[in-house]
């Protein structure tokens, strides 16, 4: 069984329960074709590059899935079939380029510990910098 990220984008118009039902449905494509869902990130409302199907916005889903490779086709067919998504990317990824992904999500739902001691290493910076500014003009005023 392989892994797989699929990119979908989704009708603007969607509320989060839709959104969130299409994730489900999207999620039973998965179970019926002999995979399993693996991550789902919700990217949000964006602006799209150009009109789809007459929509200037989407919702895009990031998603992490395994499949078996014979029936790719077949889910592929079922996202085309489905009202709500109106454009989709399937990218096959080794085991490396997965492992990075769940690594990269899992970091990101860690509340920022390391994030307040790098405020920290800002504000010694900006101290530093004052410093150096008090130091210029002292200098100047010498002259």
């Amino acid at each position: 069984m392989r892994s797989y990220q699929s990119v979908l984008i989704l009708k603007p118009d969607l509320d989060d329960t839709l959104v969130e039902k299409a994730a489900e449905k999207v999620d039973g494509y998965f179970k019926k074709y002999g995979g399993e869902t693996l991550s789902v990130e919700n990217w949000g409302k964006k602006r799209l590059a150009y009109r789809v199907r007459k929509n200037r916005f989407g919702i895009y889903l990031n998603i992490y899935h395994t499949c078996e490779n014979e029936k790719l086709d077949e889910l592929e067919k079922e996202y085309s079939l489905n009202e709500n998504i109106i454009k989709f990317m399937v990218i096959r990824l080794t085991d490396k380029e997965l492992e990075r992904a769940l690594a990269r999500i899992a970091e990101a739902g860690k509340p920022a510990e390391e994030g307040e001691e790098s405020d920290s290493d800002d504000d010694d910076k900006k101290d530093d910098k004052e410093a150096k500014k008090e130091t210029v003009k002292e200098g100047s005023d010498d002259s």
